[in-house]
């Protein structure tokens, strides 16, 4: 009787061990299978394989100011999270994405700690809870990750997808960014060129100026501008001049060209500043997210 008591009990304790040993496999497995991404360094083509998370802590770090609300910073987290997501399901090299402004910024810690110096500890866990905060949530539309484009501020208001990067997508349609304003500073910047400058910039010939037709998009940027009978998209002549933004007026002044702009970035998506105002004034990430990209739903990877 005693023997069959001791067996039970042999049993039952077994059966305890396998639970416990199956729970800690699957926490095991789990940290195994955490979402991994491979980041190429654009100065360096280094290709390192980073955890998602810890990329995501890097690009909000390297793309969002700091001091930003913690909505916009979550805000910023999802877009970077789900445009990695994006761009990894597309990729067909060794690579998901780069570490430029080709795809998205990013930077280590030692660059953090440079960025911020005596405010690092304070920044880098902002930053980090923002993005623990909203862990493994990325956008879609119609079941799709889609391409959240991001930029740093608008001139009042968001372009269409398809007058920057020839995409005709339903979520990234114009909208106003309200905060995006005068009152923000480098909300209007001007720029001066020599006549040379200008010319050996846009690789014209310098005789005579002459700047004869300017096609602006229903939110005031430049679609196309025609310099010496040559047609400029809006797009190019801003790379071409390191333009803030496709937003500008353009004079002559003596042997000057001056061109003034409004807002920073290409105008595409969630605008940061306007994210940041929208957090201030109340709102959380997901309305600053569901403003921006229309339609979109935030769900877990």
């Amino acid at each position: 009787m005693q023997n069959r008591i001791l067996l039970i009990i042999v049993v039952i304790l077994s059966g305890v061990l396998v639970v416990v040993s199956s729970r800690a496999n699957t926490t095991f497995f789990n940290t195994l299978m955490e979402e991994k991404i491979n980041v190429k360094d654009s100065k360096t083509n280094a290709v390192e394989e980073l955890k998602l998370e810890d990329y995501i802590v890097g690009v909000v770090a390297a793309e969002m100011p700091a001091s930003f609300d913690i909505e916009a910073l979550k805000a910023q987290a999802v877009a970077a999270r789900t445009y990695a997501m994006y761009k990894k399901s597309v990729s067909s090299d060794d690579f998901d994405v780069v570490t430029s402004v080709s795809n998205q910024g990013f930077i280590d810690q030692d660059k953090m700690k440079e960025k911020w110096q005596e405010d690092f500890n304070f920044y880098y866990d902002k930053i980090k809870n923002a993005v623990q905060s909203t862990k493994g949530k990325i956008m879609t539309y119609n079941d799709k990750i889609v391409e959240a484009y991001y930029f740093a501020m608008s001139n009042g208001y968001t372009e269409d997808v398809s007058l920057v990067f020839s995409e005709s997508l339903d979520y990234l349609k114009s909208v106003p960014s309200e905060y995006d304003n005068a009152s923000l500073k480098n909300f209007e910047v001007t720029k001066t060129f020599s006549q040379n400058e200008f010319c050996k910039l846009l690789n014209i010939t310098c005789e005579n100026i002459n700047i004869t037709k300017i096609e602006r998009s229903d939110t005031n940027r430049v679609n196309t501008i025609v310099v010496n009978n040559i047609n400029f998209k809006g797009t190019v002549f801003r790379q071409k001049l390191g333009l803030r933004s496709t937003d500008f007026d353009i004079k002559e002044d003596g042997n000057n060209i001056i061109i003034t702009t409004r807002g920073y970035g290409h105008g595409v998506g969630m605008s940061q500043y306007g994210a940041n105002g929208m957090a201030k004034d109340g709102k959380n990430y997901e309305e600053i997210l569901k403003y921006y990209y229309k339609n979109v739903e935030i769900v877990d990877i």
